[in-house]
């Protein structure tokens, strides 16, 4: 759309008309389609309501980023995109890291520091409420419980929970496989130890033979992995009733997407962990969705905060999962927003990817915060301001945006003065939390852990030892040290089940099983 096309956004009343400069950038931004509003321009100082700077809805699955230091106000931008996108009937989903997130269920609340930043930008502020579900990992704090099963999260990603190297990731993948071609189960973390103890022991070490074996070194590396990561209760993240993500693109009943909060404050410790979890849940998304291609609006949104703990240490192998994921999960419909400090925290293949930027301020006080922000200039178009002095100056609420225009190109780089949430900008109250937890129509399916038979339960079964028929008691002799318990190990690779079951052919189960790009695997339900 060309200048001469477009007529320049009007002045606020009292006001100097743009400058040409600023003409220019806001014609970038006067979309016909429905489209969601950040905030207003920001050009020599001032902050011009009539230019609004929005985002084309449609372009919404085209991916994005939101980025910047601490305390510029990213937070507050997730909640205020999320609130939008709600009320266009689309669904929302957000990690709350800190647990401020939770307030978008409640209306919010007037002020003078609302009121004026509402004026500035020229918005029509007025508290509301948007549908909220509320989960978290494993229970593990105010929400419903979000689990999966070992099988479903599949090899890539546990080998990145457990820190494992290159070496042990290939060889957990080949224990995973040898429980699907069997049609054992792995519903829990004893489930894989089951399988583990088994491979490595006489009976089973022949099993995987053809395929490359699997060394008693390994494999020990693996077991205490795996006692280490339940030392830190981290086991309730693995079973059943596992989360179904189908869950995420619901409506409420008067058509706005539900914004669906998975609360991490009580697991922020667990940064690993959590980040992890993060991509299983988009990976089963892509999994699970079938192809829709270009439409008016996207799906679902999926906010993944902290998304730098993702790319931490992650192999090649991994990062190229994660791109192929988000190149390919746009067709089905699916938006992705990375919320991070910095672009250069998210790879370049990535990055590349990510259409929509909203970029909030930057710290340069060190030399590395010098380079951080040199390399973030470099990853915008060409702006007609000083990207370097102004992402060093804006205040909190403010960023510099560029997102894609109704035809898929480019917009001019826009300084933007923020739109304040319409949602209270904080957390609810605990109590109130809980009962919004209670109330959810999915806590019957979800909040009661449930612990049916499954590889471990089948494998370890063995039938009680027959008594001994009455005789003359014999003489005594000398007693005998005490026997130790067998391990959990000995029980397991003792079973006569365990051995019956582990050399049957593959069952139907297994056959079932499939795998994406990071090994997940979904039974389709």
């Amino acid at each position: 759309m060309s200048d001469s096309e477009t007529a320049p956004p009007a002045a606020p009343e009292g006001a100097d008309a743009l400058p040409e400069e600023a003409r220019k950038i806001a014609s970038g931004y006067a979309f016909t389609g429905p489209a969601l509003d950040l905030g207003a321009l920001l050009w020599d100082g001032r902050c011009h309501p009539g230019a609004p700077v929005r985002i084309p809805l449609p372009m919404l699955n085209r991916h994005g980023l939101v980025a910047g230091a601490t305390g510029t106000g990213k937070t507050k931008t997730l909640q205020l995109i999320a609130e939008q996108l709600s009320a266009q009937g689309v669904p929302v989903f957000l990690a709350d890291i800190k647990g401020d997130l939770s307030g978008i269920a409640r209306p919010g609340q007037d002020g003078d520091r609302v009121r004026k930043r509402s004026g500035e930008v020229g918005q029509e502020w007025a508290p509301a409420a948007f549908p909220a579900e509320f989960l978290a990992l494993g229970g593990l704090g105010h929400g419903i419980p979000v689990r999966a099963t070992v099988t479903s999260f599949g090899p890539v990603l546990l080998a990145k929970v457990l820190r494992l190297n290159q070496t042990q990731e290939q060889s957990l993948g080949l224990i995973f496989h040898y429980a699907d071609t069997k049609g054992l189960e792995l519903v829990d973390l004893k489930d894989l130890r089951a399988v583990v103890a088994f491979l490595t022991s006489d009976e089973g070490r022949a099993e995987l033979k053809d395929i490359g074996g699997l060394s008693k070194a390994t494999a020990g590396v693996i077991l205490r992995s795996l006692t280490a990561f339940e030392a830190q209760g981290m086991a309730d993240f693995f079973g059943e009733p596992e989360f179904d993500t189908a869950g995420f693109l619901r409506t409420a009943e008067d058509g706005r997407g539900v914004v669906s909060v998975l609360e991490l404050a009580a697991v922020q410790d667990r940064p690993q962990l959590f980040s992890t979890f993060l991509m299983w849940l988009l990976a089963d998304l892509f999994h699970d969705l079938p192809e829709i291609g270009d439409t008016d609006r996207p799906r679902l949104v999926f906010f993944f905060d902290e998304a730098h703990l993702l790319f931490d240490d992650a192999s090649r192998a991994f990062l190229d999962s994660i791109t192929q994921t988000v190149r390919l999960i746009r067709s089905k419909g699916v938006g992705v927003f990375f919320v991070t400090q910095t672009p250069k925290d998210v790879p370049a293949d990535v990055l590349g990817q990510l259409g929509n930027r909203v970029q909030h301020a930057l710290r340069a006080f060190t030399p590395d915060d010098q380079k951080a922000l040199k390399a973030t200039v470099q990853t915008f178009p060409r702006s007609a301001y000083d990207l370097e002095e102004l992402l060093t100056g804006l205040g909190t609420g403010e960023a510099v945006v560029t997102v894609l225009s109704e035809n898929g190109a480019p917009t001019p780089v826009a300084a933007t003065r923020l739109r304040a949430p319409e949602s209270l900008m904080g957390p609810v109250d605990t109590d109130e939390l809980d009962r919004a937890v209670r109330a959810s129509s999915l806590h019957g399916r979800y909040a009661q852990a449930v612990d049916r038979e499954s590889a471990f339960e089948r494998l370890s079964a063995r039938p009680a030892p027959a008594e001994a028929p009455a005789s003359t008691p014999a003489p005594a002799k000398a007693p005998k040290a005490p026997k130790e318990e067998p391990s959990l190990v000995e029980q397991v690779v003792g079973s006569g089940m365990f051995k019956s079951l582990a050399r049957s052919v593959g069952t139907q189960i297994g056959r079932e099983i499939t795998r994406s790009l990071f090994g997940t695997a979904r039974r389709r339900r």
